[in-house]
């Protein structure tokens, strides 16, 4: 959770190695990364500029974004502090995504593949915030939420979010609909629920996967349990036997990523 940051001080003789981006980041950071990012045709779909920036370097990234039809955001100094990777002592002028648009329909996330979250039945908006943050943190692709909720309730759980979806799409759907659209796509369908009997890191978690979390009251529907190919249960030693419903999906959330990133 990077809810602050520890500042770092260079020593003046000390110039600091070019820093590439970890594999599968969807970040590039800094002028110079996002300049290589273009100079290398990368899927960028999205720079966060910072709105104070009078540097001719980031004016020209926002034009070459401009001219390419990728949309271009501003954002506060602190905005986008909080938002880079690494910032060092100043916060970095502009942040560009690459290899997710958060514009893309259902349709075009399961066209494209990957790992997307199905969140079903969760009731209080706080909570469906966390797993949509966790889910844009951890590199999935998309969310799909299959909740009732009003508009202000949606809107709560945005919020809670960070705003995550400004960078990643998030749906709301029916989720049977979305469960049988993903399988015609080719996706495996993994349940979380506490009748599972593998444990997440003896699943496959890696290809075009569908994984799915359940509210915190009646947990996955029955109907969504059946069509899922597989059940994985996160292990419980304590007194009380239940998680909290964001501490599960950060489980197999993680391990998908450490799968994921393991096959690159």
């Amino acid at each position: 959770m990077r809810t602050s940051r520890v500042k770092t001080s260079r020593l003046p003789w000390v110039q600091p190695l070019y820093y590439r981006p970890p594999s599968g980041s969807m970040q590039r950071c800094g002028v110079d990364e996002v300049s290589d990012a273009f100079d290398a045709d990368e899927e960028i779909s999205l720079l966060l500029v910072r709105r104070d920036s009078q540097n001719p370097g980031v004016a020209r990234l926002r034009a070459i974004a401009e001219e390419r039809g990728i949309p271009v955001r501003e954002g506060s100094s602190s905005d986008v502090w909080r938002m880079a990777r690494d910032t060092h002592d100043e916060p970095p002028e502009v942040l560009a995504l690459v290899g997710r648009n958060p514009d893309a329909s259902l349709e075009e996330v399961l066209e494209r593949g990957g790992l997307v979250w199905m969140l079903a039945g969760a009731r209080y908006p706080v909570n469906i915030g966390f797993t949509i943050r966790t889910a844009e943190v951890s590199g999935a692709d998309a969310v799909f939420v299959d909740c009732q909720l009003n508009h202000s309730e949606r809107k709560a759980a945005l919020r809670a979010s960070m705003k995550a979806h400004r960078f990643m799409p998030v749906h709301w759907v029916d989720g049977s609909q979305a469960i049988d659209s993903a399988k015609a796509s080719g996706f495996r369908v993994i349940a979380v629920e506490d009748s599972g009997q593998a444990d997440p890191w003896d699943a496959d978690l890696t290809g075009d996967v569908m994984l799915i979390v359940g509210g915190e009251h009646d947990g996955i529907p029955d109907d969504m349990l059946a069509a899922s190919d597989l059940v994985v249960r996160i292990p419980m030693s304590g007194f009380v036997p239940s998680y909290n419903l964001q501490a599960p999906m950060a489980v197999v959330a993680i391990e998908a990523q450490r799968q994921r990133a393991d096959g690159d």
